[in-house]
């Protein structure tokens, strides 16, 4: 299996979000218009791309939903910590030799429902961030 996911406090191995991951990338980009449809465009900063990506954990045990929800909460939306995700661009790979990007992400909002008594799930919102 892959080591996909992140570390929580509490649950053993990486938490590993529900398949359908998905990514949205924005260029900042910095345009100057001219006369006639001309237009010059240039990058706007060091690291120009924001990726942004969605989770979802469904129908997990709620003793891991809530060790999840509680990871959440502490890091407040600020503190950022590693996430890898599937690349196969990526010159690294995992412990099965799967090729995967690890990266520094915030996690600025999330939701926990609750199905049940016995299990919950949560849907939440991964931005990167550049930081060492």
């Amino acid at each position: 299996m892959a080591d996909i996911g992140f570390t929580v406090p509490g649950v053993s191995g990486q938490v590993v979000p529900d398949r359908g991951l998905s990514r949205a990338s924005t260029p900042k980009v910095r345009v100057a218009q001219f006369g006639d449809g001309y237009q010059q465009r240039v990058a706007d900063g060091l690291n120009p791309l924001q990726d942004s990506f969605s989770v979802s954990f469904s129908n997990r045990p709620k003793a891991e939903a809530d060790d999840i929800t509680a990871f959440f909460t502490a890091k407040k939306g600020v503190t950022a910590f590693n996430f890898t995700y599937p690349d196969h661009n990526s010159s690294t790979n995992d412990s099965g030799g799967s090729p995967v990007t690890t990266i520094k992400v915030v996690c600025p909002d999330w939701q926990q429902s609750y199905s049940n008594l016995a299990g919950s799930s949560i849907n939440a919102t991964f931005n990167r961030v550049y930081e060492p």
